[in-house]
C-alpha cells in the first residue's frame, strides 16, 4: 500500500507541477516553456503557437488552476480516502482520471492536437496503475 500511495502522491505533484506551469503561461514573460509544450502537442514542430492572445493566457490560467486543483484533490484523495478505505479512493480516482481522460482526449484530436493524447495517457498511467488490483487484492487476503 505504501508504494501505491507514493506513487498516486508522486503522480499528484507532478500533475499540481504541470498545472503551474501552465498557468504561468497567462503571464507572457513566463510563457516559455508552455508555448514550447504547445507546439509539441500541436503538431509539427514549427514555432507557430505563440500564446500571445489575451483569450489564450486566459484559458492558460484557468486550464492550470482547475488542473492544480485536480492534483490537489488527487493527493487528498490518495492520502485521507485511499489510504483508509481503499476501494472507495480506488473508485473516486478511476472515476474521475476516466471523465477527465475522455473529454481532455477526444476534444484534443477533435482540436486538432491528436499528440495531446499521449501526454494524457502518461496522467491516465499515473493514476491508474497505482489502483489497479485493489479489489482483487483485497479479496485474495480475506
Amino acid at each position: 500500500m505504501e508504494t501505491r500511495l507514493r506513487w498516486l502522491k508522486a503522480g499528484s505533484a507532478f500533475t499540481i507541477a504541470v498545472a503551474l506551469l501552465i498557468a504561468a503561461a497567462a503571464i507572457p514573460a513566463l510563457s516559455a516553456p508552455t508555448v514550447w509544450l504547445f507546439d509539441l502537442v500541436i503538431f509539427p514542430l514549427d514555432g507557430a503557437q505563440s500564446l500571445g492572445g489575451v483569450d489564450v493566457r486566459l484559458l492558460c490560467a484557468i486550464t492550470g488552476g482547475l488542473m492544480a486543483g485536480l492534483g490537489v484533490m488527487m493527493w487528498l484523495v490518495a492520502t485521507e480516502v485511499f489510504a483508509r478505505d481503499p476501494l472507495l479512493g480506488r473508485a473516486l480516482i478511476l472515476k474521475s482520471i476516466a471523465t477527465w481522460f475522455v473529454i481532455d482526449s477526444s476534444m484534443s484530436i477533435a482540436a486538432g492536437a491528436p499528440l495531446n493524447v499521449i501526454g494524457n495517457l502518461g496522467f491516465l498511467l499515473v493514476f491508474v496503475l497505482p489502483v489497479w488490483g485493489v479489489g482483487a487484492e483485497r479479496q485474495q487476503h480475506a
